[in-house]
């Protein structure tokens, strides 16, 4: 019974490996505790085992992890590039001539104005088309300004505007002292001074690190502009007969007055005693042969006895016009010229009003320079001063009159 069990049992087993379709039948408490047997797991390929493809799948790793990076980087750089920047007040900033890209980044960097100069350049750098640049100025920068409204502003060109005036009838060595005296101007000015009237009285603006050189050229280039814009238009029947008379006598009625209503009315005067072939008898021409472009001093009135000096300026000596212009006229005293009051008067004398009072008569003319010293006693005046006041005998009238008889 005994070996019989046994036997069946073992033959039992054996039926339960030999068949797997076989009937189930229970292990012994060995065998279930016995760990399975694992499949291996299948032998990878050739083709996955080889070199270059390993090598393929390192590269594609890795550029999908620069990819990764450099979208995070993008997009930081981005976003400081337009988030409100450092700077706690509006504060001036200078761009110099020349300076580039990087240049200019880093010291806004060292101004504490952005955060980062390195994304300010290459941020920068992407937006900037071709032929595009940062322009040379000085800039208001405004607090909490962002690198994007820093480089807009930048690019625009718009920096702080500076001015120097030069007001009518100064000479234009007058002119080259205020460029001198200007502390925003920068460079040296012209060794030789232009010719006397050439350069246009008004006033100029110009951005930090200007050249003087640059204004006086466009001074120049202005002048000349409205000198040949007022010549075409003159009226036919003046008795000048190039652009240089022009503006010399433009430069005396300049000089003569600073009343808007009165330069046309000068200038017919000086047209009257021109086609009469009288001398011009002008104070300011006395000055200027005297003092030459410095200019009289405040504080030297012109005497009787400097009406008689010999300078080739000076038109109570000389016949006609002086040989240049003796001061820069404005557009008022050039338009005046080409077209001036119709009048028959040859003399005016100031008026003690700041004006002048206007005569066709040595006789009027007379009687309104006696006015005229009259009021100077009254102020108490040098009474040896001939300022606005020509001579009572007029020479040419004198002459005129002398070979009538």
């Amino acid at each position: 019974m005994t070996d019989d069990s046994q036997n069946s049992g073992i033959s039992f087993g054996r039926g339960a490996e030999t068949s797997a379709k076989g009937p189930i039948i229970p292990k012994s408490p060995t065998e279930a505790l016995r760990p399975e047997r694992v499949p291996a797991p299948p032998r990878r390929s050739r083709k996955a085992r080889s070199q270059v493809v390993i090598f393929l799948n390192f590269l594609m790793t890795m550029v999908v992890a620069v990819c990764v990076i450099a979208v995070a980087v993008f997009f930081y750089a981005m976003s400081a590039y337009q988030n409100p920047g450092p700077l706690a007040t509006n504060t001036n900033f200078v761009v110099r001539s020349g300076a580039g890209l990087a240049e200019i980044a880093g010291s806004l960097e060292r101004n504490g104005i952005i955060t980062d100069s390195r994304i300010f350049r290459h941020v920068t750098a992407t937006y900037l088309r071709e032929g595009e640049s940062l322009k040379a100025g000085e800039y208001e920068i405004k607090a909490s300004a962002s690198m994007k409204e820093i480089m807009d502003l930048l690019k625009s060109g718009k920096s702080i505007l500076y001015s120097v005036s030069m007001p009518e009838g100064l000479t234009v060595k007058q002119m080259f002292k205020r460029l001198a005296d200007d502390p925003v101007l920068e460079g040296e000015l012209p060794a030789e001074l232009p010719v006397e009237g050439s350069l246009r009285p008004d006033t100029y603006k110009f951005s930090r690190g200007t050249k003087r050189t640059e204004i006086v050229n466009q001074m120049a280039a202005a002048q000349q502009r409205l000198v040949d814009q007022i010549w075409e238009k003159r009226d036919p029947d003046l008795p000048i007969k190039t652009r240089e008379e022009f503006v010399t006598l433009a430069s005396i009625v300049e000089k003569e007055t600073g009343k808007d209503d009165e330069r046309a009315h000068v200038a017919s005067v000086f047209i009257n005693r021109l086609a009469k072939g009288m001398r011009l008898q002008s104070d300011p021409t006395i000055v200027y042969g005297l003092f030459g472009g410095d200019g009289k001093p405040s504080d030297r009135p012109i005497y009787q006895s400097d009406l008689k000096k010999e300078t080739p300026y000076n038109t109570y000596v000389i016949k006609g016009l002086p040989p240049g212009p003796i001061a820069n006229p404005g557009r008022a005293a050039l338009e005046a010229v080409a077209h001036p009051w119709k009048t028959k008067d040859l003399y005016f004398v100031a008026d003690g009003t700041g004006g002048h009072v206007f005569a066709a008569t040595l006789d009027e003319h007379n009687a309104n320079v006696r006015n005229w010293r009259k009021i100077e006693a009254e102020r108490g005046e040098d009474p040896g001063a001939a300022v606005d006041a020509p001579p009572e005998a007029d020479p040419d009238a004198a002459a005129a009159k002398k070979k009538k008889s």
